[in-house]
C-alpha cells in the first residue's frame, strides 16, 4: 500500500515515483536514475516545449559542458548567485588542470562569450537560440525531479536591439511556450507574474514566472523567464555597429524549464492509488487488458490486437498488456499506480456482446461502449480526461487560495500550515518580505505582471502603503 497524501505527502510522492517506475536514487549524491517510463514523460514534455520554442523563431544548438573558472567570474551577479552550488573540476587526464573548470550551473557566461563572436552587427539580430542540456547544482537537500544536483532542462538564450523587443521575448516565451504547455499538455493550472527583487535570478533585471500549487499546498515553480537588460553583453564585451554607426550593446533574455515538471504532473494530479496522468503527456494512453479463458484465448487476444491497431490509426498511444505470468488484477492495480487514462478490459462476454468496458484512471468510473466506433468514442473520452484534470487542479488551487486576509495573523497562520496561495497587499520593502519568511517558511511567489499599484490598500505586514499584491506560499 502506498503512504495516503493527508498523512505523509513526501512519502507518497517518494514511493509513487519508485513504485511506479519514474526515477530512482544514484550512486551520486543527489543524482537520479531516469527510468524508461519516466524518460517517456519528459520526452513528450519535451517533445510540446520543443514545437513551441521553434514556432517562435528559435533553433537549437549546443555549448559546453564545461566552463573556464576565469569566465564564469566575468558576471559577479551570476558567480555570487551560484557560488553555494557550483561543481569545479580541478583535475583531469592525471594532472591537475592550469584553470579550473565549473560544470554549467546554467550557460549565460558561455553564450555570451560565444556570442562575442557572432554578434558584429544589428543586421545580425536578433539572435534566438535554445539549447537542450543537462546542468548541475550541488543540492543539499535533493528531492527526485524537484531537486537534484544534475538535471535535464532547456535553456534559451537571445540577443536583441531593443529593451522593448527583449521584454516582449520574455513574456512570448512565458505565455506562448510555458503556460500553453503546462496547463494545455500537463493540465497543470498557473499563476502568471514577477519575482520580487530577492527572488530574481542572478543578473536578471526582471524575472517572469509561472507557479503551480501541489496537492499538500505547497508552491511549485514550474519555469521561469527573464529579461537580463545589457549586463551580460557589458560583462562579456558583446558589442555590435548599430543603425546609427555607434557601438552599442544588445538585450538580453534567457528562460528555462527543466526535469521537476515531472515531479509536478505526479503532485498536481496523483491520488493515494498513484499516478494519474493527463493524456497529453502520459507514454500510453491506453492499456488494453485481455481477459483470457482457456477456451476463447486465441479470439480475445486478436480482438484486443484490432481495437489497438484501430486506436494507433486515430493517432492513440496504445499497449495491449498480455503478459501471461500475471492475472488482469495485477495489471489492473500496476496500470492505475502508473496513471494510464484509460484503462480497456476485453474478454469472452465482451466478444460475445460487441462490446468492451472501459475504465476512467481519473474517475474510477467504468463503462461498457459497442465494439464498433470504441476508437472513436475512447478519443473523446481521453479529450475530456484531458480537460477535467485541468478544471479539477484549477478547482484544488481555488479551494488553497486565501484571497485578502483579515490581518497579519491571519497570513501567517495559514502560510505555516502551507495551506496555498495567499494574496495580500505588500508594501514592496525587504524587511516585511523576510519577515514574512522567518515567521512562515513562506516566500513571495508571484507579483503581478502589470505592476499595477493595489489602490488604497495597506501592506499586510506593516500598515504602510502597498505597491502591490503579492502572492505568498511555501514552495519546493
Amino acid at each position: 500500500m502506498l503512504p495516503t497524501q493527508s498523512r505523509d505527502f513526501p512519502a507518497w510522492y517518494g514511493e509513487v515515483v519508485r513504485r511506479a517506475g519514474l526515477a530512482e536514487n544514484a550512486p551520486v549524491r543527489g543524482a537520479m536514475v531516469i527510468k524508461p517510463y519516466g524518460y517517456a514523460i519528459w520526452e513528450a514534455i519535451q517533445r510540446e516545449l520543443d514545437e513551441r520554442i521553434k514556432a517562435t523563431g528559435h533553433e537549437n544548438i549546443y555549448l559546453p559542458l564545461f566552463v573556464p573558472v576565469s569566465m564564469l567570474a566575468r558576471e559577479r551577479d551570476l558567480v555570487e548567485g551560484f557560488a553555494p552550488e557550483i561543481a569545479v573540476v580541478t583535475e583531469a587526464g592525471g594532472k591537475r588542470l592550469e584553470e579550473p573548470l565549473a560544470v554549467r550551473p546554467t550557460s549565460e557566461a558561455m553564450i555570451w562569450a560565444t556570442y562575442a563572436r557572432w554578434l558584429q552587427s544589428y543586421r545580425d539580430l536578433p539572435l534566438l537560440y535554445n539549447q537542450w542540456a543537462n546542468a548541475v547544482r550541488w543540492e543539499l537537500r535533493p528531492r527526485l525531479f524537484l531537486r537534484t544536483s544534475e538535471f535535464l532542462w532547456q535553456e534559451g538564450h537571445t540577443a536583441h536591439e531593443t529593451e522593448h523587443e527583449a521584454v516582449a521575448e520574455a513574456l512570448t516565451i512565458l505565455h506562448d511556450v510555458y503556460a500553453d504547455t503546462i496547463e494545455n499538455v500537463l493540465a497543470i493550472p498557473v499563476v502568471r507574474g514577477r519575482k520580487s527583487e530577492s527572488e530574481r535570478f542572478p543578473g536578471a533585471v526582471e524575472t517572469y514566472t509561472l507557479e503551480a500549487l501541489m496537492r499538500d499546498g505547497k508552491a511549485l515553480q514550474a519555469a521561469t523567464s527573464h529579461y537580463l537588460g545589457q549586463g551580460f553583453p557589458r560583462a562579456f564585451g558583446v558589442r555590435y555597429t548599430g543603425r546609427d554607426g555607434t557601438e552599442q550593446y544588445p538585450y538580453a533574455t534567457s528562460w528555462g524549464a527543466t526535469t521537476r515538471l515531472v515531479g509536478g504532473v505526479v503532485m498536481a494530479h496523483g491520488d493515494d492509488r498513484g499516478l494519474r496522468l493527463p493524456p497529453r503527456v502520459a507514454p500510453q494512453q491506453v492499456v488494453i487488458v485481455p481477459i483470457v479463458r482457456d477456451d476463447d484465448g486465441a479470439q480475445v487476444l486478436e480482438a484486443a490486437a484490432s481495437v489497438a491497431g484501430e486506436l494507433r490509426t486515430e493517432g492513440v498511444r496504445v499497449r495491449v498488456d498480455d503478459r501471461p505470468e500475471h492475472r488482469p488484477g495485477f495489471k489492473f492495480n500496476e496500470w492505475e499506480l502508473k496513471g494510464v487514462p484509460l484503462r480497456v478490459e476485453l474478454g469472452g462476454r465482451d466478444l460475445a456482446d460487441a462490446t468492451v468496458t472501459i475504465a476512467r484512471r481519473d474517475t474510477g468510473a467504468k463503462e461498457r461502449i459497442p465494439r464498433a466506433g470504441a476508437a472513436a468514442a475512447i478519443g473523446a473520452l481521453l479529450r475530456d480526461i484531458q480537460a477535467s484534470l485541468l478544471e479539477r487542479a484549477r478547482d484544488e488551487r481555488e479551494r488553497r487560495t486565501l484571497r485578502d486576509p483579515a490581518g497579519y495573523g491571519e497570513l501567517i497562520a495559514y502560510l505555516r500550515e502551507a495551506a496555498g496561495f495567499a494574496h495580500a497587499p505588500w508594501c514592496g520593502r525587504r524587511d516585511c518580505e523576510a519577515r514574512v519568511k522567518a515567521q512562515s517558511s513562506a516566500t513571495i511567489r508571484s507579483l503581478p505582471l502589470d505592476d499595477a499599484p493595489t489602490p488604497s490598500a495597506a501592506c499586510i505586514c506593516c500598515g504602510r502603503p502597498a505597491a502591490t499584491t503579492a502572492v505568498w506560499a511555501q514552495a519546493y
